[in-house]
């Protein structure tokens, strides 16, 4: 069986974006940051942080998501998704994961991913 290391409790990432129109939901007066384009943000960033580990015939796949979104984020807010990795068991991996503007959580919860080989 493959072992994973490098990949270790504690490990961090971030990634900074201004909301746009593809970031958005159109059915509200004013555009505002889409749940599912927020979850999008979090799986990417955890994504992004394990591959970097992987050797490349592995990839991560999400397989559960529990997050809550807390507050708006309209076009042009500048927000940070980030994620931590709080558990690394084999090839099942935990995340905390949360997005911001500023000091304003956004959305905030836990992200579950496994490592496959590709």
């Amino acid at each position: 069986m493959q072992t994973f290391e490098s990949i270790k409790p504690g490990l961090t990432a971030e990634k900074i974006l201004t909301v746009d129109e593809s970031l958005s939901v159109t059915h509200t007066k004013v555009p505002m940051l889409s749940t599912p384009k927020m979850i999008d943000l979090m799986e990417g960033v955890c994504k992004d942080l394990i591959q970097s580990h992987l050797p490349p015939e592995f990839i991560t796949v999400g397989y559960e998501v529990h997050i809550r979104h807390k507050a708006a984020a309209p076009l042009g807010t500048h927000i940070k998704s980030w994620c931590k990795l709080l558990e690394a068991d084999g090839r099942k991996l935990l995340f905390e994961v949360r997005v911001t503007a500023g000091e304003i959580v956004i959305g905030e919860g836990q992200h579950r991913r496994t490592i496959i080989p590709y």
